[in-house]
């Protein structure tokens, strides 16, 4: 069995390399800049825009799964068509599909959302994941879609890097009070798309942590791990600064944890309590 992880080089990618090669599992990554320094992989330049490029890669690595843990931010190229033409060129190969989503498909406006919830997303980012994880559903009914929140690590992380630059000085804005998410730790988040991809689970999952904190709060722990003082970081509330995304979003992953056996830790647990 030969997994393709697309995406490798970036933070949870390279974590799913990492756990792939710890357990000596047959696995190859993309990369689109510069590949990971994760051993034990083989390593294909792709640029998921390119459908000849991508057709080569497939074809030359013959995975029996794909896992999609590419970003692309607000780019809907990368984000939103490139999706749909990974999902077309798995299923016509029998290759399965576990794609990765965030909660930015959803508004906010119910707080609480299960997997059965439909996305109603309010920024491009939302719109691009949203139209990737529908297509999925649709030219892959064997794929599996996971849905995450903030991801958390041992340092690594864009918002953990965001709180050193905040408590140091070298980085102006602040942390939002009233923007609430469900973190989850980026190796309890690989270990369950491992899970996926090893089986042959279908539709949509939550893989997020059971405590809903604040990006303020979630800094706070941060800086308490890794021992700066939290009075230094800035808060601020995303209602009064008019940038644009949802507020309160929490991913209610109860079904999720029915299904897998794989324990994603909430952020007091793996930050430490307060």
């Amino acid at each position: 069995m030969t997994v393709l992880i697309i995406g490798a080089s970036g933070f949870l990618g390279s974590e799913l390399v990492r756990q792939a090669s710890a357990a000596g599992r047959g696995t190859a990554a993309t990369f689109n800049s510069r590949p990971g320094d994760g051993g034990g992989a083989a390593w294909h330049q792709l640029d998921l825009r390119d459908s000849v490029r991508l057709d080569a890669v497939l074809d030359a690595v013959a995975p029996s799964t794909v896992i999609n843990a590419s970003s692309g931010n607000a780019d809907w190229a990368i984000s939103a068509d490139s999706p749909v033409r990974l999902a077309v060129a798995a299923a016509s190969r029998g290759i399965r599909l576990v794609h990765v989503s965030s909660d930015a498909v959803f508004s906010g406006a119910d707080v609480h959302y299960d997997e059965a919830a439909l996305p109603d997303p309010i920024t491009p980012y939302g719109a691009a994941k949203a139209t990737a994880e529908t297509a999925v559903r649709l030219l892959h009914p064997n794929a599996a879609v996971a849905r995450t929140s903030l991801i958390i690590g041992d340092g690594g992380s864009a918002h953990e890097r965001l709180v050193h630059e905040l408590v140091g000085g070298t980085r102006t804005g602040a942390l939002f009070t009233d923007d609430v998410r469900c973190p989850v730790h980026v190796s309890d988040l690989a270990a369950a798309l491992w899970e996926l991809a090893l089986t042959e689970a279908t539709g949509v999952f939550h893989l997020a942590g059971p405590d809903a904190v604040s990006r303020y709060a979630l800094g706070g722990l941060i800086a308490r791990r890794d021992g700066l003082d939290p009075a230094l970081l800035p808060a601020g509330r995303r209602a009064d600064s008019h940038l644009p995304g949802a507020l309160d979003v929490r991913l209610d992953s109860r079904t999720t944890r029915q299904r897998l056996s794989t324990r994603l830790r909430g952020v007091q647990e793996f930050l430490g309590k307060s």
